[in-house]
């Protein structure tokens, strides 16, 4: 007998909210204090590997030596204060959410990012942390996508087997890492398009768009 949807693993950027724009605004502002100008395109292939690749990636290209912890700090405290509101929740997120706990599906967000910025983000776009069953960050796991490290875990923290989770996820590398889980993937169009989600098991542009009854069905 095949398992129903019991649980969703949500990632944070490109599924709940876009917030990518302020991250390298507030990285470009650290570096800056240390003489440095970085380029929107520096940042590119670090997208969504968490922050201490992030801004590794970026200094390395730069020819800059980072202190990981103190440049890290330095883009949380400015990051905090570029976003304070103005960051929104995806169309449909609300919603969404409210159906899979109307439905009492278990809810996880799996993120690369850390903690910090998780909690700045959910708490701007108006999520409080609690209403999800866990939350999972880059510093919970060694190995990020595309490895199914943090799908693995967030499957195991809400109490539910891979293969009966739902990954939503944005971006290619986190749809081979949700399938290597073992989990079904629904893909998002807000970063990437259709054409290069095809791993995914089903695709909407965004969480407004994702049929109710796809909560009800048999995988």
């Amino acid at each position: 007998m095949h398992p129903t949807i019991k649980g969703v693993l949500f990632y944070m950027d490109g599924v709940l909210v876009d917030s990518e724009e302020f991250i390298f605004e507030a990285a470009k502002l650290m570096f800056a204090e240390h003489g440095v100008s970085v380029k929107p395109q520096d940042a590119l292939h670090f997208v969504g590997t968490g922050e201490n690749r992030y801004i590794s990636g970026i200094c390395q290209i730069n020819g800059f030596t980072v202190n990981i912890e103190r440049d890290k700090a330095r883009t949380y405290a400015i990051y905090v204060e570029i976003t304070r509101g103005k960051l929104q929740a995806l169309p449909g997120v609300g919603l969404f959410i409210k159906q899979c706990k109307t439905k009492g599906l278990k809810i996880a967000v799996a993120s690369s990012a850390d903690r910090i910025k998780i909690d700045i983000n959910l708490r701007e776009i108006g999520l409080d942390a609690t209403l999800f069953d866990a939350v999972i960050s880059g510093e919970d796991v060694e190995l990020k996508k595309p490895f199914p490290d943090i799908y693995l875990l967030a499957a195991k923290r809400i109490g539910v087997e891979p293969e009966a989770c739902l990954v939503v996820q944005d971006a290619i590398s986190g749809i081979t890492a949700g399938k290597a889980a073992g989990c079904k993937c629904l893909g998002l169009t807000t970063t990437f398009p259709a054409d290069k989600l095809k791993e995914a098991d089903w695709i909407c542009m965004d969480l407004s768009e994702v049929p109710y009854h796809l909560l009800h069905l048999h995988i």
